[in-house]
C-alpha cells in the first residue's frame, strides 16, 4: 500500500502560496491539503474556495480538501468548480454519506472526517457507502502546533481492520495533526497511508528530505 504525503497549506506562508505548491510537487508530495475552517464548527477562520481556485493553477498535485464546516453541503459545489479533487466533511456536521452522491456528480472523490471525541464506528458507514478517503484527527480541528492524540492509534488500527473486513485492504485512510518524523512510524503501522503535515514539513531545511522520511 502506498504512503502518501499531503502537507497542509495552512502552515505555509500564504503570500507565496503559488510558489509553494509547485516547491511541493517537486519536493515528492502527493496531495496538497487544504485546511477551511469557517469560524462556526471550529473557532478559526482560514480560507475558502477562492484559496482553492488561486492555488489550481500552479499545481497539478491533487487538492485534498477537508472541509471544518457546518452545512458543508452548502460549499461542495463552490469547492469542485474551484478544482478541489477530493472533498472531506466531518460526522460530527452532517451524514456524509448522504452528500457522496452530490460530491461524486461533480467529478469529485469523496470521504468522512472523524473527531478525536468521535468513536471510530461513526465513519464504517461512511466506508460502507463508497467514500474514497477516511480522515481520522489526530488533534482536536481548529489549530496547528498540537501534539498526537495518542489514542488515535488504536482508532487507526479499527478502522483499517474493518476495512480489511469489508474487502477493502488498500483503502486511503488519512491521519491530520501532529504527525512527525518520530512517530509517523507508528502511525503507519496502525493502519494510516495518507499522512497529513504542517510544521513538520513546512519548517524543514530540505522539504523534499523530510517528505521522503514521513513516507517511513
Amino acid at each position: 500500500m502506498k504512503i502518501k504525503i499531503a502537507p497542509s497549506i495552512l502552515a505555509s506562508d500564504f503570500s507565496r502560496v503559488g510558489e509553494t505548491v509547485k516547491k511541493l510537487e517537486a519536493s515528492g508530495a502527493d496531495y496538497v491539503h487544504c485546511d477551511v475552517m469557517d469560524g462556526n464548527f471550529v473557532p478559526p477562520i482560514t480560507f475558502g474556495a477562492q484559496m482553492v481556485r488561486a492555488i489550481r493553477p500552479h499545481t497539478s498535485l491533487p487538492l485534498d480538501c477537508h472541509l471544518m464546516v457546518l452545512h458543508p453541503e452548502t460549499h461542495i459545489e463552490d469547492f469542485a468548480r474551484a478544482g478541489a479533487d477530493i472533498i472531506t466533511v466531518h460526522v460530527e456536521a452532517c451524514d456524509p454519506a448522504a452528500l457522496f452522491p452530490k460530491i461524486a456528480a461533480l467529478g469529485v472523490k469523496k470521504g468522512a472526517v472523524v473527531n478525536p471525541e468521535t468513536p471510530i464506528e461513526k465513519v464504517f458507514s461512511a466506508v460502507d457507502a463508497g467514500a474514497d478517503m477516511v480522515l481520522v484527527m489526530s488533534v482536536h480541528p481548529g489549530w496547528g502546533g498540537q501534539k498526537f492524540i495518542p489514542e488515535t492509534l488504536d482508532k487507526l488500527q479499527a478502522l483499517r481492520n474493518y476495512c480489511v473486513k469489508r474487502g477493502l485492504p488498500d483503502f486511503d485512510i488519512e491521519v491530520d495533526g501532529g504527525v512527525t518524523e518520530e512517530n509517523v512510524g507508528e502511525v503507519i503501522a496502525a493502519g494510516a497511508n495518507v499522512i497529513v503535515a504542517g510544521s513538520t514539513v513546512f519548517r524543514a531545511p530540505d522539504m523534499a528530505a523530510t517528505i521522503r522520511r514521513l513516507r517511513g
